[in-house]
């Protein structure tokens, strides 16, 4: 795609979150911190369960937009805030949405503006992406 309008939104999509996936991208990216995997650590800290990794949060957000890109290639910048953590459980694991708006558009350039929810909470802000048109 390689005209975008303010408003349109150009993708969304629904990623179910396990333990399993938790330690799948701990092996892929090395971090193995415990309140990734262990009940008992992530409570001893304060937190209310297990929580996803905020850069496989990020991933799951930015790989939205592969399809309608094309190539991935074309993104030019990317960033978030982390707003709420990913709980997931070890029975149900947790359900991500994302949602991918188109928020400006220059004559080199789109944002794209990522909408990211688990259990009707936003938990990325600001999270947005620059891609060059085409």
């Amino acid at each position: 795609m390689s005209a975008f309008t303010v408003g349109d939104v150009v993708a969304e999509r629904s990623v179910h979150l396990t333990r399993e996936s938790l330690v799948r991208y701990a092996g892929a990216s090395g971090d193995f911190n415990p309140i990734h995997y262990r009940d008992d650590v992530a409570a001893e800290v304060g937190l209310p369960g297990v929580l996803a990794h905020g850069m496989l949060t990020m991933g799951v957000a930015v790989g939205t937009l592969a399809e309608v890109l094309g190539d991935t290639g074309r993104i030019l910048e990317y960033g978030v805030r982390f707003t709420r953590p990913v709980v997931v459980d070890p029975v149900e694991g947790a359900d991500l949405h994302v949602s991918a708006k188109v928020g400006a558009v220059d004559d080199e350039a789109a944002r794209i503006d990522l909408t990211v929810t688990h259990s009707g909470t936003t938990v990325l802000g600001k999270a947005q992406v620059r891609v060059r048109l085409s």
